[in-house]
């Protein structure tokens, strides 16, 4: 991955809509999601959504298709891989048994509970 393209994903990340959105559509796994579950699943207006969906699928991180008359959207996982993969390549100046390789593998973060009881 080039740094541009490292620093496209990230930019379109750095909103905590589209974040949400991206999330979920990396909960949802290739199968997607249709516009219509997204906003019922994070509550947000159909044009706020189609505007951060078109953010994210500019950076590369999500892809559409058609299904019928019905837009699918799915986390593009090739993409987020290899943006954690650029984030964390030279990780330890490459030298894993210096650091202890667990500072440069991912970990699955704590769930907490929204209001609404919404978990996060």
């Amino acid at each position: 991955m080039k740094a541009a393209n490292a620093v496209a994903a990230l930019s379109a990340l750095a909103q905590e809509s589209r974040l949400a959105v991206y999330r979920a559509l990396v909960q949802a796994g290739p199968d997607g999601l249709q516009p219509s579950d997204l906003t019922a699943k994070l509550d947000v207006a159909p044009a706020t959504l189609s505007f951060h969906l078109a953010q994210l699928r500019h950076a590369g991180l999500i892809t559409v298709t058609r299904h019928g008359r019905a837009l699918v959207y799915a986390a593009n996982f090739t993409a987020m891989n290899s943006l954690l993969g650029y984030l964390t390549e030279n990780c330890c100046g490459g030298d894993l048994a210096a650091c202890g390789a667990p500072q440069c593998a991912p970990t699955k973060p704590e769930k907490r509970l929204r209001a609404g009881g919404r978990i996060t």
